[in-house]
């Protein structure tokens, strides 16, 4: 099935929760991926937080897979940084495998963040992000 990011917007938080635990990890990404946040998964104001938070904090990432690194892109002017290590491992959700993005080691700002990330089909990832062990919402990556 073929996604577009409208299409998640739409989605409630089981729905999306579903597709993430049936999508495979997938390869790590590797370039610049545009980024939306699903904030009140099922909401009639999740497109609306979402167009927010790409205009005003947060664009996407910049992932590196052969170093195994990401750069956030934030503020309004894209700017990169928050980095990220990425890698393969355990999902805290349903202990299948998914791809890392993990801030422990690498920034003093998000150091308690970790992103989880599954490829919904080629170019189009879907990531739930954990502040601590609690899950705080999904976002879509696409490159």
């Amino acid at each position: 099935m073929a996604y577009e990011i409208q299409q998640l917007l739409r989605m409630t938080q089981s729905q999306l929760d579903e597709l993430f635990t049936a999508s495979p990890a997938g390869d790590i990404p590797d370039g610049e991926g545009k980024g939306t946040a699903i904030i009140g998964a099922g909401s009639s104001l999740t497109p609306e937080i979402a167009g927010f938070i790409n205009h005003f904090a947060w664009q996407g990432k910049i992932f590196d897979a052969k170093a195994g690194f990401l750069k956030n892109k934030i503020l309004p002017f894209g700017i990169a940084a928050i980095v990220a290590r990425v890698y393969k491992g355990e999902s805290w959700f349903d202990r299948k495998e998914c791809i890392v993005l993990d801030y422990s080691e690498t920034s003093l700002v998000a150091g308690w963040i970790r992103d989880e990330i599954r490829m919904i089909e080629p170019k189009f990832y879907l990531g739930q992000v954990f502040g601590g062990r609690t899950r705080l919402f999904h976002f879509a990556l696409q490159f």
